[in-house]
């Protein structure tokens, strides 16, 4: 198949371009490095010539509802609407465990990324995952005080994003689903110890605070509202084995 990745070079995205390419398909990214601007729609058209799945996996920075929302549904809104135009057979979407639970902040943005796919006249499949492993060093980086580094509280249940990648992929080259079983990593985490424990492995050996922030985002994961439930899939790979991988 000839499989379209959007946002391709990203956390998950890059992952899914290769198992893409692991499993004899045509992986095209659609990257602004790639001439393609998902916000504006500049070069969708000739991308997307000759696709035959669309996996969206772009991303924005913010805890902003207002950008995340503008984001979502000017980028997803030109991707399927140039899917449709291109005759694409299936959009294949990634999106959060639990966002309906924590309608506010960036997890806003994304549940209005899913209706715009879900009203597309494109097929298409939504994979809701956790957040990935890769999520501790994350905030890790952006949680912090100036030199101070914070480690936020929340309950979590992290994924490879590699396994996450697999899945889509599969989903992509398989038949439309709608809302696919939910995919989450094999237990609970709390994030304080996972942003810590990713800190000491690279060598950050100073004090890291443990804070609860305040937003409404991080108050519905401390709450668990971002778990997954008895139904999900769950994959096999710990956060403690990925650190140790890296």
């Amino acid at each position: 198949m000839r499989i379209a990745v959007a946002g391709g070079t990203g956390v998950v995205g890059r992952h899914v371009v290769e198992a893409a390419r692991d499993a004899g398909h045509e992986a095209v990214v659609l990257t602004r490095s790639t001439g393609v601007d998902l916000v504006t729609g500049r070069g969708l058209d000739a991308a997307l010539d000759g696709v035959d799945a669309v996996i969206d996996t772009a991303n924005i920075t913010t805890l902003k509802a207002t950008e995340a929302v503008e984001f979502f549904t000017a980028a997803t809104g030109n991707l399927v609407t140039a899917a449709a135009e291109a005759g694409v057979g299936h959009v294949v979407l990634l999106s959060i465990v639990g966002i309906h639970r924590m309608p506010v902040d960036y997890y806003a943005g994304k549940l209005a990324q899913e209706k715009i796919v879900e009203t597309s006249t494109v097929p298409w499949t939504i994979l809701r995952a956790t957040q990935f492993h890769e999520f501790a060093g994350q905030m890790y980086d952006r949680a912090r005080i100036g030199p101070l580094h914070l480690a936020l509280r929340a309950r979590t249940q992290p994924v490879a994003a590699r396994d996450v990648a697999e899945r889509l992929i599969a989903l992509a080259a398989g038949p439309v689903q709608g809302r696919a079983r939910d995919l989450a990593g094999p237990r609970e985490e709390a994030l304080d110890e996972m942003v810590v424990a990713y800190a000491r492995a690279n060598g950050h050996h100073g004090w890291i605070p443990r804070v609860s922030m305040p937003t409404a985002q991080m108050k519905g994961m401390r709450a668990g509202l971002a778990l997954p439930g008895p139904d999900a899939d769950l994959t096999t790979q710990t956060f403690a084995d990925w650190l140790a991988q890296r």
